[in-house]
């Protein structure tokens, strides 16, 4: 048998020397009783009234008579007397209470409205406060999803914080200042295999947060790796990575070393509750003003929560339990949670009114738990949302009133109350005038503050595909989904869904097609390398290493009854893959990405395209690009699109807003795998009312592509042979 020695604080508290615990079942020590009467003596805690002393003796003596009833027959006919001693003893203590109860509110008079007559804490002290044990709980669940997230980051290092990645920092570190170099460590390693150190000792911290162990030092090295690996690419900087940011910084100054039921007030735990307000005000007043009225009951034509929960198999559920009235009715409903969770949360604490609370923490985690079952990708988002009401949770009736008056504590204090209002300054300086936003600076990311996500309804649903031509000139593939198969219809397998075939931080990646030069470069060139190093190109596997590709967004408008519209389809990028060697020999195209998105198609491209056999289709873009009659191969009909695909909304994982007006798309696949013979594509129209018949005919339309084909095959009885070396790859400009 263990026994411990005993550890006394200046209170005259008594905690075991192994744990530090009040009441350890390892070191088989109590001192829970002992540790009321000290607090008591030292005005800790106000003395019991009588009222308390028997409502106390009332609990005891029913857990005595329920674990006699816990017994079996025989064990129970043993007992009979204790049982009956228990009963008799239960009746006069109520018949005692009986008789108190009025006169008990009274003679609480003097605990300033701090405690309840049953010694719950109430009043101020109970909304800005907290207790050891609800720190307990935050510091489990904020470190287990941190612990998730960096596990899961191990993903996207390469493509997103390495040299071999998208972002190398020869590119990054010449656009950065010198405070931006200085606090992004990971800034400084360029190498796979040291970001993966960095990331493994954030890991080992996080740990350590979670387990309690050095936990305020494990707090600030978690925070600020946190920020370090944010900083590294800030395009990959997500709602999540702001919680993160925020929650872990707050925890740096929370009171960990308190005791379980300790209650306490400190500037960390005032100011974590500020930010949740801030939090769901900022999320449902946008919601609220949505210029649209998304939010809204009488929203048209969908409200918004039609538009977002279609997208997995619970929402189907879902939708076909309630159908489109029911969550018409909830649209509103959401909006007014996420204003009114955290005032009714803390009126329920002030006013001790528990069930008051309870409803509040339900409402809003219910809230969460359903976005994390009906979009997809927001599981981790939704749990971390709802780490921080573990503090709103109310005050046990056994808790206790921490009043810590020694000087490290104050000093503490003041340290705390400085940096929480240089944060918040900072908040607000960040959308002032004064300030310069920009990626070359690190205070966009520090002092991002803004929460309003969602403050819409979807008007339509985006995706992302990537037809690319393989060496050996006859094989077709989804270089974006890494499939050998391409498809353009909607994904997701029962349930559309927009992120099916890359998740997580590579939902960014769309909306960086504006990149020039070496950027553009560098991004481009690494769906390149990554598709020629997972098919582990060699000299023996030469035929699957990748020529060049496309890379199209497709959209599909929201109609009612979980329907969508005809899936449209817009060229954000062409791409030719550097070759193997010197000697490989293939058509050159030359491409330019503009600003806006919009592919300059070159002479070079255009000679390429006039050696294709059998079918070519040809989509111009902003008018761009117009076709010499003497270099083409089959002229479509031209079409204007007006991409002005915006970034706003791109962390918070919104569609593009470029609007498409006469885009023509195919019904069946652009590229085919394993294409023995090209044949020529039916050019659908879907313009849902953009132009007039007159700007788009049909008939001349698909004459002309007809009378087109057969020209090209006299053509092409001559140039069979170079023909032959590129037949079936179809480029849309």
């Amino acid at each position: 048998m263990y026994y411990s020695s005993t550890q006394t604080d200046n209170v005259g508290r008594s905690f075991c020397q192994s744990h530090g615990r009040e009441s350890c079942h390892e070191c088989m020590v109590d001192f829970t009783r002992i540790n009321r009467f000290a607090e008591e003596n030292a005005g800790l805690r106000p003395k019991p009234s009588r009222t308390e002393e028997l409502q106390e003796e009332k609990a005891m003596l029913l857990q005595g008579i329920s674990f006699i009833l816990s017994q079996d027959a025989s064990t129970q006919s043993m007992m009979k007397e204790n049982l009956d001693y228990h009963h008799g003893e239960l009746r006069r203590v109520e018949n005692e209470l009986t008789q108190l109860q009025p006169s008990a509110v009274k003679s609480n008079s003097h605990d300033n409205q701090t405690t309840n007559a049953d010694g719950t804490i109430r009043g101020w002290r109970a909304v800005w406060g907290t207790c050891g044990s609800h720190l307990a709980l935050f510091r489990l669940v904020l470190g287990g999803l941190l612990v998730i997230e960096l596990t899961l980051r191990f993903r996207f290092l390469r493509p997103f914080y390495s040299d071999e990645g998208t972002l190398p920092l020869r590119l990054l570190v010449p656009k950065v200042d010198d405070i931006y170099r200085l606090v992004c460590v990971h800034c400084r390693f360029g190498k796979l295999w040291e970001q993966y150190v960095l990331l493994s000792v954030e890991l080992v911290f996080a740990i350590l947060f979670t387990l309690g162990i050095f936990t305020r030092f494990a707090a600030a090295v978690s925070w600020f790796m946190y920020l370090s690996l944010t900083l590294r690419n800030t395009w990959m900087s997500y709602i999540l990575d702001r919680y993160f940011h925020y929650l872990l910084f707050l925890s740096i100054f929370l009171p960990w070393s308190e005791p379980r039921k300790a209650w306490t007030v400190n500037p960390a735990t005032v100011a974590l509750k500020i930010l949740l307000c801030w939090i769901y005000f900022d999320a449902g007043y946008g919601k609220l003003m949505d210029p649209l009225g998304g939010w809204t009951y009488g929203a048209d034509p969908l409200p918004a929560l039609d538009t977002y929960a279609r997208h997995t198999l619970p929402a189907q559920y879902l939708y076909a339990l309630v159908g489109p009235h029911g969550l018409r009715v909830m649209t509103p409903v959401v909006v007014w949670v996420e204003l009114l969770a955290t005032p009714v949360a803390m009126l329920g604490l002030h006013r001790s009114w528990m069930w008051m609370v309870y409803l509040a923490v339900t409402m809003i985690v219910s809230m969460h738990v359903g976005i994390a079952l009906c979009l997809r990708n927001s599981t981790l988002l939704s749990l971390v949302a709802c780490a921080p009401w573990c503090l709103f949770l109310p005050p046990a009736s056994d808790s206790f009133i921490c009043l810590s008056r020694s000087v490290a504590t104050k000093v503490w204090y003041a340290v705390s109350i400085i940096c929480l209002l240089i944060m918040a300054a900072g908040n607000v300086w960040l959308y002032s005038d004064t300030c310069q936003q920009s990626v070359k600076h690190i205070w966009s990311t520090v002092f991002h503050n803004r929460w309003n996500v969602f403050v819409g309804a979807e008007e339509y649903v985006t995706w992302e595909i990537a037809p690319g031509e393989l060496q050996d000139g006859s094989t077709f593939v989804d270089v974006w989904g890494r499939r050998d198969q391409v498809s353009w219809q909607l994904p997701g397998d029962g349930a559309p869904c927009t992120a099916t075939a890359r998740p997580g931080r590579w939902r960014s990646f769309p909306y960086l097609a504006g990149l020039e030069g070496e950027d553009g470069e560098a991004l481009w060139s690494y769906l390149c390398k990554e598709w020629d190093r997972e098919n582990k190109i060699g000299v023996d596997n030469l035929n699957r290493h990748l020529v060049r590709f496309n890379f199209f967004m497709l959209q599909a408008d929201i109609l009612p009854n979980m329907g969508f519209t005809e899936t449209r389809k817009r060229l954000v990028h062409s791409y030719e893959c550097p070759p193997l060697t010197d000697n490989t020999s293939r058509p050159t195209m030359e491409l330019t990405s503009v600003a806006n998105g919009v592919d300059e198609v070159h002479k070079d491209s255009m000679e390429f395209i006039a050696q294709i056999r059998d079918e070519v289709e040809l989509d111009v873009i902003g008018g761009q690009g117009e076709v010499d009659s003497d270099q083409k191969a089959i002229e479509a009909e031209s079409q204007v699109v007006e991409d002005s695909a915006e970034e706003e909304g791109r962390a918070e994982g919104e569609g593009f807003d470029g609007e498409i007006v006469g885009e023509q798309r195919t019904e069946e696949d652009f590229y085919q795998h394993e294409v023995s013979e090209p044949h020529l594509h039916d050019v659908i129209e879907d313009h849902n009312g953009d132009f007039d018949d007159e700007d788009f005919d049909h008939g001349s339309a698909e004459e002309e592509v007809a009378d087109a084909e057969t020209d090209q095959h006299d053509e092409d009885d001559e140039e069979s042979e170079d023909v032959n070396e590129n037949k079936g790859f179809e480029i849309e400009l």
